[in-house]
């Protein structure tokens, strides 16, 4: 079943939101760049056929995006993968930072990969997806 907050013939945009988790970059980091943790918050199954790319699917569909970059503890890239359209390189980024003042984690999205109606139907699918990975974590 086609997401109805999703529209596929409009120009990708970047979305950018932040969200304070009360766990340490440590502890979510795992959630961040592995099909294990991956699966239990952001898709609906993740594989990793070899260490750069990972299978998300969402609906029954594959959506396979290349791992482009990460350092351990700090953030992840995840390039996904078109062939229809090679020159079209969505992105998700998922950032992990600490407040020097206030000791909190934040993680900060950037998302080009998804082609949402408008800003508030991609932050409605953020806020849901970062809530329940706030649920496992327990923060």
């Amino acid at each position: 079943m086609p997401n109805p907050l999703i529209d596929k013939n409009m120009p990708a945009n970047n979305f950018e939101f932040e969200y304070e988790v009360k766990a340490s970059p440590k502890v979510l980091y795992p959630y961040l760049s592995t099909a294990s943790g991956l699966q239990q918050w952001f898709a609906d199954k993740v594989t990793v056929p070899n260490a750069s790319t990972f299978h998300f699917y969402w609906d029954d569909e594959n959506h396979p995006a290349v791992l482009v970059q990460s350092k351990l503890n700090k953030f992840v890239r995840f390039e996904f993968l078109n062939p229809k359209d090679e020159s079209s390189k969505g992105f998700i980024e998922l950032r992990l930072e600490v407040s020097e003042l206030s000791n909190t984690t934040y993680l900060k999205v950037t998302d080009r990969a998804s082609t949402f109606k408008s800003d508030d139907d991609a932050a409605e699918l953020w806020d849901y997806l970062c809530d329940k990975l706030k649920e496992i974590v327990g923060s």
